[in-house]
């Protein structure tokens, strides 16, 4: 990549060859927060020793999604006594993508890299994911390929919802082994249009692709959770395949949202369709004992809650929508931010 493309370079590091740069900082660290206690200084240390490696300042953003434990006294020590550092404290649990959506609007970095605040992303990674960005890449996934996690409950759910993701976007050329990893790296320009609700953060990519930027994806490592306890479950499942329906339709559909019911109309007819042939065939030829009014009653009543249901889902997302950014809202609110006083 050209050194000064998207940076004002002032020089470059004699060493490494990378750029200084005149804005307020190159590289932008995003950590959401909900109660780590027992992983937040290990953490800070590792963030730190991994942004030496970096040529330019960096800063490190904590955003304290609500902690009941002693997270928010730890990180608001780190706060004062660093000046790289900014703790946003949340008033209540707002959830991951509301801290992320928090963190993104208060960084001051080119590049912005989230990650996970239970130490199974490594921070020692971060300088492989800035060095995708720095050869031309706009948006950087880690891959977890080989995941320190429960098969049945984490691996295999997350197995699945990436191959559906893959096949929803297979028309913009991005195919991702690791939506859900949280570690991954993007150019600051690409956030900036991007209004984050739900379980959406991890469809950022999902999102850029959609807009044309390259996408690249790295293998990252990953740990066991030594600390703290895990905040998703297998109900996690059904909330992302939900967001990722809202996702398709705001890309694709937007503005022909007639498109979109139709496409639903079509199937939930061709189910009804194809189960009423069967309920035929085995009442014709089978002798079957059943009321075939009766099964195709139900299975008509069912088609059309399900459309229903989908159709007050949508008509509510635009509307939430609709006031969190016409009114410029936040869906979160902020008790405080904390960072070291400096004496002008």
């Amino acid at each position: 990549m050209n050194s000064n493309d998207g940076f004002s370079v002032n020089h470059k590091n004699k060493q490494t060859g990378k750029p200084i740069l005149k804005d307020p900082y190159y590289l932008s660290v995003v950590v959401p927060v909900h109660n780590e206690e027992g992983n937040l200084e290990e953490l800070y240390d590792r963030i730190h020793e991994s942004l030496e490696k970096i040529s330019g300042p960096s800063e490190i953003i904590f955003v304290d999604d609500g902690s009941s434990d002693g997270s928010t006294c730890i990180l608001e020590k780190i706060a004062k006594q660093n000046d790289h550092v900014k703790l946003i404290i949340f008033r209540r649990n707002y959830g991951q993508t509301a801290a992320l959506a928090a963190g993104f609007k208060y960084a001051k970095g080119k590049i912005i890299v989230p990650m996970d605040a239970d130490l199974q992303n490594d921070p020692a990674d971060i300088p492989l994911l800035v060095g995708k960005i720095e050869d031309g890449a706009d948006v950087v996934s880690g891959w977890r390929k080989d995941r320190k996690e429960d098969t049945l409950r984490r691996k295999i759910p997350s197995m699945i919802a990436n191959k559906i993701i893959n096949k929803l976007i297979s028309g913009t050329g991005v195919s991702l082994h690791d939506y859900g990893c949280t570690l991954k790296a993007y150019r600051r320009e690409v956030l900036q249009n991007i209004k984050l609700y739900g379980e959406m953060h991890r469809f950022i990519p999902a999102f850029a692709a959609w807009l044309g930027v390259r996408v690249d994806e790295v293998e990252v490592k990953h740990y066991q959770r030594n600390s703290g306890v895990s905040k998703y479950g297998l109900s996690r499942i059904t909330r992302v395949l939900f967001d990722f329906v809202i996702v398709r339709f705001f890309a694709d559909y937007m503005t022909k949202p007639i498109q979109f019911f139709g496409k639903i109309a079509i199937f939930c007819t061709s189910a009804g369709m194809a189960l009423g042939g069967f309920l035929f065939l085995g009442l014709v030829c089978f002798g079957w004992n059943i009321s075939f009014n009766s099964f195709l009653t139900i299975f008509l009543f069912t088609v059309l809650l399900s459309v229903q249901c989908i159709t007050i889902g949508l008509l509510g997302e635009i509307h939430i929508r609709n006031y969190f950014e016409l009114l410029d809202k936040d869906p979160y609110v902020i008790r405080n931010i904390v960072e070291k006083q400096t004496d002008d």
